[in-house]
């Protein structure tokens, strides 16, 4: 089988050619870096990404604050994800990077907060 990409692992944004039959014969072409062949040999097989959202707040001025996933997360899993996040509500103040849900799913992935914020 054959599909083309473009990488996302660097500013560069190669388009990849992967070829492949199984996890264990795949093909990269197109890459300029390392970097865009293991991104395109996790993308047919594996695909991950870091999660962003916001979350709702018990605060009249600040009603949502920002959130991500520590690490990228199999897309597989970042709906179930989102809609627990959006149904939590979170009492401030908070710190970033502060972890507001740890061990997602026991994934090693915790979300963060990605601001301070006060009441």
């Amino acid at each position: 089988m054959k599909k083309e990409i473009i990488c996302i692992s660097c500013p560069v944004g190669c388009r990849l050619e992967i070829e492949y039959s199984d996890k264990d014969n795949i093909k990269v072409s197109g890459n300029k870096c390392v970097r865009g062949e293991d991104y395109g040999k996790e993308e047919i097989f594996s695909p991950r990404r870091v999660v962003t959202a916001v979350v709702k707040t018990d605060s009249k001025n600040n009603t949502y604050i920002p959130v991500k996933s520590d690490k990228p997360i199999a897309k597989e899993n970042i709906l179930p994800l989102l809609k627990i996040l959006y149904l939590k509500t979170v009492k401030l103040p908070v710190k970033m990077g502060e972890v507001m849900l740890a061990d997602y799913e026991n994934s090693g992935i915790n979300i963060v907060y990605t601001r301070s914020m006060n009441k």
